[in-house]
């Protein structure tokens, strides 16, 4: 398999792709892994200030070599110019947030929603060779779950009601379930306005991939983690927040009771199988999980995140607050991409927070946290 990869690399060597989003977190990593496989490298982003702060200029970690053209997914003209001389699309442009989805629920259909659309009216014009797509595990709300007998047992999100008497674990008519990785034949099941549009980003390239015959591949990505996450940004991925968070000497906050499970994986892991995808023509029209494989309570990673740290005297903070639109449990099984893609995670957890915590050392961060968490009460969306 690996040979086959390297030989796919060589000879998509001196193409030109897009990457839509591709000055964020996990986009500059997958403009590097392009790069060093010969690629040109062309980004289309807003710069937008939540993400790369309200004087945002080209960040300093974007290569060199990566064209970067300054504009909107959802404007066509910015979208036409994008795609001129490419041979291929990455589709990264997204906004990201479980809570603030839940009230900024046009901005996130619109970008979203209509940000895919505009791109993909573009590419009826003009096809591309390739487009791969990043989905998201939120897609499947709850993970998969069996019970006592092992046999598996739909979940569907959690009541509201249950959620107020602090009981934490999905059950049905009484029965305890047992959390267990989650493939791609699990039914979406999308709980909050985030997770909706991402399903919606998935099916709309699916869709209009096979009718115009440009060969798609969308990955469900699931926590991914690493450097350049946006710090300061409180909707971001949990160890970020974790980090600016202790940056800030304040205790990492953990909602319910920290015993939710999720699968953190490497944004150089991701990267990889972003292009892993892309250059295997058998993949086209597939949903693959991209995760570590690995469950991780959330507990867990906030005492890990504060050790490899250094600190201490910040234990998480475990508020018995619930958010509404957060799921318990779910983690990948990455069987299928593993075979169809030859995807393996190479950089496990604590190689990745030894790698982290070596970038946060140069880095500050404005701590957001409470501000977001009190808007989501102040909507009724935490309790």
């Amino acid at each position: 398999m690996h040979e086959l990869r390297s030989s796919a690399s060589r000879a998509q060597a001196g193409k030109r792709v897009l990457i839509t989003g591709g000055a964020g977190f996990v986009g500059s990593h997958l403009a590097d892994e392009l790069l060093a496989h010969g690629y040109r490298v062309r980004v289309l982003d807003n710069l937008c200030a939540q993400v790369h702060g309200m004087q945002a200029a080209r960040p300093a970690y974007l290569a060199e070599d990566v064209e970067l053209m300054v504009g909107d997914v959802c404007d066509p003209v910015a979208v036409r110019l994008a795609l001129r001389d490419v041979d291929g699309v990455f589709h990264l442009a997204a906004a990201v947030g479980v809570g603030q989805s839940m009230y900024q629920i046009a901005h996130y259909t619109h970008t979203n929603n209509l940000g895919t659309a505009v791109l993909l009216e573009a590419l009826v014009e003009r096809p591309v060779q390739r487009l791969v797509v990043a989905s998201s595990m939120s897609i499947y709300g709850e993970g998969a779950y069996v019970d006592a007998d092992g046999t598996p047992v739909p979940v569907r999100e959690r009541p509201l009601a249950q959620l107020r008497r602090a009981q934490w674990e999905p059950s049905v008519d009484g029965r305890p379930l047992q959390p267990v990785p989650t493939d791609e034949r699990k039914p979406a099941e999308p709980s909050s306005v985030y997770a909706l549009s991402k399903l919606d980003q998935e099916r709309l390239c699916l869709i209009v991939g096979q009718a115009y015959a440009i060969p798609t591949t969308a990955l469900r990505f699931f926590n991914i983690y690493g450097t350049r996450q946006a710090l300061s940004n409180p909707y971001t991925g949990v160890l970020a927040i974790f980090a600016a968070r202790l940056l800030n000497r304040k205790p990492p906050v953990i909602f319910e009771d920290g015993a939710q499970r999720r699968d953190f994986v490497h944004v150089s892991d991701v990267a990889r199988a972003c292009r892993l995808a892309y250059e295997c023509e058998s993949a086209a029209g597939l949903a693959l999980n991209v995760g570590s494989g690995q469950a991780v309570s959330i507990n867990e990673v906030g005492q890990r995140i504060a050790a490899a740290m250094g600190i201490d005297d910040l234990p998480p903070q475990v508020s018995g607050n619930y958010r509404v639109g957060d799921i318990r449990h779910c983690f990948a099984d990455i069987a299928l991409a593993r075979e169809r893609i030859g995807y393996a995670p190479q950089v496990d957890l604590q190689q990745g927070l030894e790698e982290l915590v070596e970038w946060l050392r140069e880095q500050t961060a404005a701590d957001g946290v409470e501000a977001a968490n009190a808007e989501l009460a102040r909507r009724g969306l935490q309790g």
